[in-house]
């Protein structure tokens, strides 16, 4: 069986203003919005993709616009924050100049784990942590923005450990090692964290427990995560795993961009998600993200879908 997790793929979160997120992250953040699409089972809503230079697998943060969802509220049973990479120390203390100058809410460079990060969060709420990649081995990272407005040697250049809180503790933990195949490589109280695939900044999960606040779904909250799988082969394989353990699931989903696997693991939304095709199977490098895409199974509706979606202006080239 093909069933090796390579690391994180993507992370999904939601927003109530699809132009105010594409300012922060483009603007802000120094991530290229590589795909301008719309959430395939709600063809009402964007789906934003924000990403390195080229899209590449487990460097993408993307979000659902849902602007009539109430504000999402933070606690236990959610996926609480989400990390990005950067490649030194030194970048994060670039980023907090750069948070400054932005107003951006921030906790200051701190340590977990041995490493230096840099806690912040979004006008919305959302929660992000940037973890430098100094002394980092694992997953490798994906390529800066080239014409980004952060310098190509601080930019944010992949996903970095994702954080999830659960007052089900043991019981979580034991499906991330005994389903997925995570390895517990610190263990501390009420916290653990695993290696996925080769590890590393690009390949991590924090395991948080937390019995208190009950999380609500809503803006400024995380939909899901997903994590890589090498092709159609190892979704498969991954489909007729969950078959054998009688785990309700999606079935597989083609999203023209990569193929998915969904289920819930508890609160948690768990995709796994295939490497390819990628980003730039319909749009050419220069122009990603400039005008809206859609898979060929929604262009006939292209007519109508524009009708309904609020247009925003991401042109850059």
């Amino acid at each position: 069986m093909t069933n090796e997790l390579l690391g994180i793929h993507h992370v999904t979160a939601m927003t109530d203003n699809a132009m105010r997120n594409y300012d922060f992250f483009t603007n802000v953040l120094g991530m290229r919005l590589v795909k301008k699409t719309v959430n395939q089972d709600d063809i009402h809503t964007y789906h934003t993709f924000f990403a390195d230079d080229i899209g590449s697998p487990g460097t993408d943060m993307t979000f659902f616009d849902f602007p009539n969802n109430p504000k999402g509220t933070p606690g236990t049973n959610s996926i609480s924050r989400t990390g990005l990479r950067v490649p030194t120390d030194a970048a994060l203390e670039y980023y907090l100049d750069r948070f400054k100058e932005f107003d951006v809410e921030n906790d200051g460079i701190q340590e977990l784990f041995g490493k230096k990060v840099l806690p912040f969060q979004e006008a919305d709420g959302q929660k992000y942590q940037l973890f430098s990649d100094e002394n980092n081995e694992g997953v490798a990272p994906g390529t800066p923005w080239e014409n980004g407005p952060v310098p190509e040697e601080h930019a944010i250049y992949g996903l970095g450990p994702i954080e999830i809180t659960v007052s089900y503790f043991e019981d979580f933990k034991k499906m991330l090692t005994d389903v997925y195949g995570m390895k517990p490589i610190i263990e501390e109280e009420n916290v653990t964290l695993f290696d996925v695939g080769e590890g590393g900044n690009g390949g991590q999960v924090i395991l948080r427990n937390d019995d208190t606040t009950q999380s609500r779904q809503g803006y400024g909250q995380v939909h899901h995560v997903s994590f890589r799988v090498k092709d159609h082969e190892a979704i498969k394989d991954w489909e007729a795993k969950y078959n054998d353990m009688g785990m309700q699931h999606s079935g597989h989903v083609d999203r023209f961009y990569f193929e998915a696997l969904y289920t819930r693991v508890g609160h948690i939304l768990i995709e796994l998600s295939t490497d390819g095709p990628g980003f730039m199977t319909d749009e050419p490098y220069e122009t990603l993200g400039e005008d809206l895409s859609l898979p060929p199974f929604l262009e006939p509706k292209r007519e109508y879908i524009e009708s309904q979606i609020r247009p925003f202006n991401t042109k850059r080239s």
